[in-house]
């Protein structure tokens, strides 16, 4: 099994990628400072270094914070009531609760000890202030650290500035600009060192620079194409030209402004044009989202890789290799630039417009095979691209003419939003879709029913009847069968969370006639999803049994299907176990939580949780069943509403907790269930699955032996590798190939990458048993 979403999880912190240089005394300040305050900002100008030394400080700091260190990553973020909703994210929050964020997040931070790492806030800086003095306030274990150009002005609130790279008069400098230009040199050229010769062009450089991390960087890699001491005379006549002679005029923050635009006129007319283009992605992106946007006029499909290469070999786009796959960004200063240069050039509303299309079109894909053997590949696909889906929507709904196409692209992603667990943030964009899209028709009336699915998940049920009966007007004039059938479904539903019964079984039965000649097993699965837990809350487990297995059975050939398969599992689990049937409903609950697992569905994990501590604790296992029902406390806790506020389900609870604490006594039992609160996820799920009792139980593996690089060299890596390891230049590679020189260096740079090494001369051993 693959335990979630590949990549880094939302929250973690990143891996370095390049060498860290000097910053001892920020990052003792850093420290220093968070050790007696809750509350720190560390500001700075664009591309100084805030970030990195916010994350190289913090990294040394976990032990303070046994509860975790999360990074919120907000420099794609547009929207500021999104802000609570996306630090919730990085905590492995999922919103199904109609309780407000805040609430969430206060609750789940109390009693904490925890560091959150704000970045990026200068965009936000009003909303990350209010949000910050809140959680100081309600939160007393929390501490904030965030990264801004200017302070929060909050109370309580404790700023650094990180300052620019010292520049050191002497070569013997190990900790400042001279370091840094030196390390990031000798990976543009191989073997550049720092000597007697070239240290004063050297420290020109960094000195005209101010010593602006960012800046040296983008300076460095023209190494390539300019010797170092022609590489700083003409980067003093660009700034002599700006500023008159006058060495002084031009102001810090200018400077790293200047370097830029001096990369901007050093790159070719189509590099300029796929720079700025480029900026209208929120995030990350891939290639092939670069391609059916940015192509286009002066720059065709075919042109678009070379040009590409071509910025990421001059540092302007950064590469971020991950599990799903190679994706691209931009830095927030580079982005920046590019997006003035694309409003300079006219492009920007039809560059925006050719990114929402883009991923309507995905979020179409999507929805076409939500329910089927596709969904987790789709699934993981739209994951990561979350920050590109929300701008969709932002520009859509901006502009009261795209209202009918924003709705559209919002009812495509009711699905994803369903398998993510992020229900609040459906109805968010939902409702501001059908606000600006009043027209009956069939998008509105997919986006009534999607609000009151939603809205009975969250058990916030005032307005489900007002949504379902005018999505029911709509689909009966449309005369729309699947349509009604779904409305039907999610009113029997509706009539079950009030009691109903007989209401509930009327609607389900007009849902099954509407539905069945279809075909569509899927839906007719999640329809029996629905009647079986009409039937567990009858206290009917019998039929609930029957109506399980025979969805399941229905859907048992397309397994990546893992949405509503988990559900059915849950739910007949909770039937078998109503029978008594304890081992069989084990069984069912560690398949449920295998399935939910793939799509870290916080409530699915859970109730699978609920369900092997009943059995275990009915089965005379109290310590499992204690561990069980504090690991699954804790996921309710992710959720915000335990066994989604079913009574007689949490009766079910309360009575398994009962017979363990009786069995193991007061203080025996909170230290089990203690121990599942604070299981990390993956030995959780790796303790619950092995039926173990205790982690000393858990079966003891030989250790996997290391897993490859991202994957196997292509024909053309392999040829490049070969020519590589002959000791041919890069230079010496393109003209054999009759490639450019710029695709060469990618191909080298990319085969270091799988091959997982660092140097052109350790590629040589590593070819046997690679290609």
């Amino acid at each position: 099994m693959t335990f979630g979403v590949p990549g880094r999880r939302g929250g973690e912190l990143p891996a370095e990628v390049t060498g860290f240089i000097g910053r001892s005394v920020e990052l003792a300040s850093v420290q220093r400072m968070l050790r007696g305050s809750r509350m720190v900002t560390l500001t700075g100008p664009g591309g100084v270094g805030k970030t990195r030394v916010a994350l190289r400080a913090v990294a040394a700091l976990r032990e303070h914070y046994p509860d975790g260190v999360y990074l919120v990553e907000l420099s794609a973020l547009a929207d500021p009531e999104l802000l609570p909703r996306t630090v919730c994210a990085a905590l492995g929050l999922s919103e199904q609760t109609a309780r407000p964020p805040l609430d969430l997040l206060t609750e789940y931070l109390s009693g904490r000890a925890t560091l959150l790492v704000l970045d990026t806030c200068e965009h936000l800086v009003d909303a990350c202030a209010m949000l910050t003095d809140l959680l100081l306030r309600d939160s007393p274990g929390t501490s904030i650290l965030a990264t801004s150009r200017q302070p929060l002005d909050v109370p309580g609130e404790h700023t650094l500035v990180i300052p620019p790279l010292p520049v050191e008069t002497g070569a013997e400098d190990a900790s400042g600009a001279v370091a840094l230009f030196a390390q990031r040199a000798a990976a543009v050229v191989p073997g550049f060192t720092l000597t007697e010769a070239n240290t004063a062009d050297v420290l020109a450089l960094c000195r005209r620079l101010d010593g602006i991390p960012l800046a040296i960087e983008l300076a460095t890699v023209r190494l390539r194409a300019i010797p170092l001491d022609q590489l700083a005379l003409r980067l003093e006549d660009r700034f002599r030209l700006l500023t008159g002679g006058r060495r002084t005029a031009l102001p810090r923050h200018q400077t790293l402004r200047t370097t830029i635009g001096w990369s901007h006129e050093l790159c070719s007319p189509q590099e300029r044009l796929l720079w700025a283009r480029l900026s209208v992605f929120a995030g990350s992106f891939d290639l092939l989202a670069v391609e059916a946007v940015c192509s286009g006029g002066e720059l065709g499909p075919d042109e678009v890789l070379e040009q590409l290469i071509g910025l990421v070999d001059k540092s302007v786009v950064l590469r971020v290799d991950d599990p799903s796959g190679t994706r691209y960004r931009l830095l927030d200063t580079i982005r920046e630039y590019g997006a003035e240069w694309l409003a300079t050039i006219g492009e920007e509303e039809q560059l925006r417009a050719r990114h929402f299309d883009r991923y309507r079109e995905l979020a179409s894909g999507f929805a076409a095979v939500f329910l089927s053997s596709e969904q987790l590949v789709r699934f993981r696909a739209l994951a990561g691209e979350q920050a590109n889906l929300r701008a969709a929507l932002d520009y859509a709904l901006d502009r009261p003419e795209r209202a009918r196409t924003a709705l559209s692209l919002a009812v495509s992603l009711c699905g994803y939003w369903a398998c993510a667990g992020q229900l609040a943030e459906g109805r968010h964009w939902l409702l501001r879709a059908l606000a600006g899209a009043p027209e009956a028709g069939p998008d509105r009336a997919w986006a009534l029913t999607a609000v009151g699915h939603f809205d009975l998940l969250m058990g916030q049920y005032g307005e489900v009847g007002q949504c379902l009966d005018e999505a029911h007007g709509i689909a009966q004039t449309l005369g729309d069968p699947v349509l009604l059938g779904h409305v039907e479904q999610y009113r029997g539903l509706h009539a079950v969370s009030g009691d109903d019964w007989q209401g509930s079984e009327r609607c389900f039965q007009r849902a099954r006639e509407l539905l069945q000649p279809t075909g569509d097993r899927f839906a007719l699965a999640v329809l029996s999803n629905l009647e079986t837990v009409g039937m567990i809350l009858r206290d009917r487990p019998d039929r609930a049994a029957q109506l399980s297995a025979q969805a399941l059975a229905e859907i048992a050939d397309a397994p990546g299907e893992r949405w509503i398969r988990g559900f059915l599992l849950v739910f007949r689990g909770m039937a078998l176990w109503l029978r008594g049937e304890q081992e069989e409903c084990a069984r069912t609950a560690r398949e449920a939580l295998c399935v939910k697992g793939d799509l870290e569905d916080a409530v699915g994990i859970a109730y699978s949780l609920e369900l092997l501590a009943w059995s275990a604790v009915a089965q005379r296992r109290p310590v499992r069943g204690a561990w069980l029902l504090g690991a699954a406390e804790e996921q309710w806790k992710r959720s915000g509403r335990p066994l989604s506020g079913v009574q007689s389900m949490l009766r079910h609870r309360t009575e398994s907790e009962r017979l363990a604490r009786a069995e193991l006594g007061a203080e025996r039992f909170e230290q089990a269930a203690g121990l599942g609160r604070r299981l990390p996820m993956g030995q959780l799920v790796e303790l619950a699955l092995a039926d173990a009792d205790t982690p000393a139980d858990l079966p003891r593996q030989a250790a996997p032996p290391p897993e490859p690089g991202p994957g196997p060299l292509t024909r053309r890596e392999r040829e490049v590798a070969a020519l590589v390891a002959a000791g041919l230049s890069n230079r010496e590679v393109a003209e054999r190939l009759v490639i450019s020189k710029r695709t060469a260096d990618a191909h080298v740079e990319h085969i270091l990458a799988k091959l997982g090494v660092s140097s052109r001369a350790e590629i040589t051993p590593l070819l046997d048993g690679r290609g």
